[in-house]
């Protein structure tokens, strides 16, 4: 699909790879309407991009509806807002699993339901959902993050096929470690040692090819870590197995209250 003169929906705005999203897509010609918690963020971004803002909070249903009201058509979607979710289940209060799931996933799903019918009677439109590679390997410690991210490939990857023909299509991004963004740094943790990361510009990069190519799945992560996920997604015994050996669950126990 093209993106020059489309009007975009970014979700997550306000954060590292929201920003480097948003700036791409300037880049390529979008009209660009931001949203985002934080408005004394989003505004100095919006006024950099020639964009609208709607300060609005995915976790709560009413304000969703206000964004979608206010926003108007739309042509692509990219859904990057997002809460890490570490910690071990039993430690979290039920306000917090319920935001994650209203974040991560509830928001993504509504939004596409209200925005299918209108890409569906034009035949045009296209739908971004930025997950992780945790959505194809668990790690411990990250049960509600992996929860959110499995739902959110799967959800997806149905979609896609349901979308089959009808001029509108969808795409999963999946970053691995993004240096100075993305889980790792809103939870306080650091990247395991010796792990190579990506930058937030490589993230956008591949928002706009699943965009212009209509890739179902891009993967945005060094060589080793997407073969590494796609072991794990076949053989998760052996992969709980490594990461044990590796410390993963001190890395994450260290900082399980990080939100």
């Amino acid at each position: 699909m093209k993106i020059d003169g489309s009007t975009v929906l970014l979700t997550g705005a306000t954060g590292g790879i929201g920003h480097a999203i948003a700036r791409r897509l300037h880049a390529e010609g979008a009209n660009l309407i931001l949203t985002g918690r934080k408005a004394a963020v989003l505004a100095p971004l919006a006024a950099e991009l020639g964009a609208r803002s709607i300060v609005a909070d995915l976790g709560d249903p009413a304000s969703l509806d206000a964004l979608l009201a206010e926003a108007g058509p739309i042509d692509l979607l990219v859904a990057n807002a997002a809460l890490p979710g570490v910690g071990l289940l039993a430690d979290m209060p039920i306000e917090r699993v319920d935001a994650n799931l209203d974040v991560n996933l509830r928001a993504p799903i509504m939004l596409t339901r209200a925005l299918l019918p209108q890409m569906t009677a034009r035949r045009s439109g296209h739908l971004v959902f930025i997950g992780s590679l945790s959505g194809i390997v668990a790690s411990p410690g990250s049960t509600l993050y992996n929860a959110t991210k499995f739902g959110l490939r799967g959800f997806t990857d149905a979609l896609r096929q349901d979308l089959h023909g009808t001029g509108v299509s969808a795409s999963i991004v999946e970053p691995g470690f993004v240096r100075d963004a993305g889980m790792f740094v809103k939870s306080g943790m650091e990247v395991p040692r010796g792990t190579r990361t990506v930058t937030p510009e490589q993230v956008a990069a591949g928002v706009v090819k699943a965009i212009v190519k209509d890739k179902g799945e891009i993967v945005v992560a060094p060589p080793e870590l997407r073969l590494g996920a796609r072991f794990g997604s076949l053989f998760p015994g052996i992969n709980a197995s490594i990461q044990r050996r590796a410390g993963a669950a001190d890395i994450v126990g260290g900082h399980a209250g990080g939100d």
